[in-house]
């Protein structure tokens, strides 16, 4: 008898985890503030940020694209700590986002013309900028990182914000009491 019951222990326990399995897999992704774009997922009883505060958040992007045909991860994660908030509860109105791009990230904010040109391929961030953009992120180029990599202004998504430096935009928002965070 006991054979019998530790199969069916064994068969019963299997079969509970392909159902958690199946209900985690089943979950769709939600995108509560970047419509299309870092997409996330609900967890029940989570600690949600408090929806109270006002949240400022200053990014510093150098996050590399090695994959030319990919939306850049570090981009597309900007968009995920935005819907996260979202999904916690905080209205897209407390929360102010700057994203800062500079460095080996500088190629995402050029103008499909620019890209096409130098990579043989559409952007395929420019979606996700308009995205961002409609959400309410700020978005700017570090311009010394753009004169360094030899791009014209005019090769520039004309969403994009060119700051002087990245130094310069990044430590004028942390004075405005925005929190910093790096995404490399």
């Amino acid at each position: 008898m006991k054979p019998f019951f530790k199969l069916m222990k064994t068969i019963l326990s299997l079969f509970l985890i392909s159902l958690i399995a199946l209900t985690i897999n089943a979950q769709e992704a939600k995108f509560p503030i970047v419509k299309g774009f870092g997409g996330i997922y609900e967890i029940a009883d989570a600690v949600n940020p408090d929806p109270s505060l006002d949240y400022h958040i200053v990014i510093d992007l150098k996050t590399l694209q090695r994959d030319k045909e990919s939306i850049n991860p570090g981009l597309n994660n900007v968009a995920r700590m935005m819907n996260l908030h979202g999904l916690g509860g905080i209205n897209p109105e407390k929360l102010k986002v700057a994203v800062i791009i500079h460095g080996g990230t500088t190629d995402v904010v050029l103008n499909n013309a620019a890209y096409q040109q130098r990579y043989e391929l559409d952007n395929p961030n420019l979606e996700l900028i308009d995205a961002l953009k409609s959400a309410g992120a700020e978005i700017y180029v570090c311009g010394q990182s753009l004169l360094s990599r030899k791009y014209t202004l005019d090769t520039i998504n004309p969403e994009i914000k060119i700051g002087l430096s990245m130094l310069t935009t990044f430590t004028m928002y942390m004075n405005k009491g925005y929190v910093p965070l790096v995404f490399d």
